[in-house]
């Protein structure tokens, strides 16, 4: 079994143990998913299979889209309603000051991530440090903010949607906002309604999936890379890449890459890999083998 499954993880389990799940049900050891979501969080969390899973890493830099709601007045250690509370006050925030201290968060930032997070440090995780009562010392890292719209504010709780480039973290940015404020704030719910260019109304939930129907729901592994150029090539030449051949320009047709550029390596429709072009050596590198080609 080989290929994507696009899973709408569900609130209180970890993006690890969906993986788990879909092990046991597809019956294979191969599988991983393309970028972590807390358990307090649900939504898009696309799962490659088989093979597949040569392709997880790529979707890791993509934007993602949310929606959250945050409640004002509070902080706690993990920055959202489940960790133990640090600083409760009653707030006092107008919908034209929180609409604006939002819209502040538009374009280019640096943004601390959460203690609390996968990152690691050392060779260890930051969680798994929290967890011993430990510290240390955190990076800023760049973030990009795309889009980010109030839905809603009432009872000093609000919904917001955001568009954001990876490795933001919206428990993060919750907080940012709530420093803004001079009250605090923290993350109350998460949704992840888009991913890697695959919206939440294209997911499957886990508990409609069984050994049964799950073939029915896997989709071709190419759709998550389809937005790179595609390279036809003879089935010499895909004989030859899928056996850890670099391809020369000189025997490609309109071989005009920029360098660096992933390219999607096709014979016959057939989704072969994935290739790096090198602009210096005149050729096209492996970046990963999908689908062994035999003459």
């Amino acid at each position: 079994m080989q290929g994507l499954i696009l899973i709408n993880k569900p609130k209180g389990i970890t993006s690890f143990k969906a993986v788990s799940v879909i092990k046991r049900i597809a019956n294979e050891k191969r599988v991983g998913h393309t970028g972590t979501l807390d358990p307090i969080a649900e939504g898009v969390l696309p799962i490659f299979i088989g093979r597949a899973t040569a392709l997880s890493g790529l979707l890791l830099d993509a934007d993602k889209g949310y929606t959250a709601r945050a409640r004002l007045g509070i902080t706690t250690d993990t920055l959202d309603i489940t960790g133990t509370v640090l600083s409760s006050i009653e707030p006092c925030v107008s919908l034209t000051e929180l609409t604006a201290v939002i819209q502040s968060f538009l374009g280019e930032s640096e943004q601390l991530p959460p203690m609390y997070s996968a990152i690691k440090k050392d060779g260890v995780r930051l969680y798994e440090l929290a967890r011993r009562g430990e510290t240390t010392e955190i990076s800023k890292r760049k973030i990009t903010i795309r889009d980010i719209q109030l839905i809603s504010f009432e009872n000093n709780e609000f919904e917001f949607k955001v568009c954001c480039s990876k490795g933001t973290y919206i428990r993060s940015l919750i907080r940012d906002i709530g420093e803004k404020l001079g009250c605090g704030a923290v993350m109350s719910e998460l949704i992840r309604t888009s991913a890697s260019g695959f919206d939440i109304s294209d997911c499957i939930s886990l508990d409609d999936l069984s050994e049964e129907n799950i073939k029915d729901y896997i989709l071709p592994e190419e759709k998550a890379v389809s937005h790179f150029k595609e390279v036809n090539v003879s089935l010499k030449q895909a004989v030859r890449f899928s056996n850890g051949g670099q391809l020369a320009y000189d025997r490609l047709k309109n071989a005009v890459f920029k360098d660096g550029e992933l390219l999607r390596i096709k014979h016959s429709g057939v989704f072969v890999g994935l290739g790096t072009a090198d602009n210096e050596k005149k050729q096209i590198s492996i970046k990963c083998i999908i689908n062994q080609i035999t003459g």
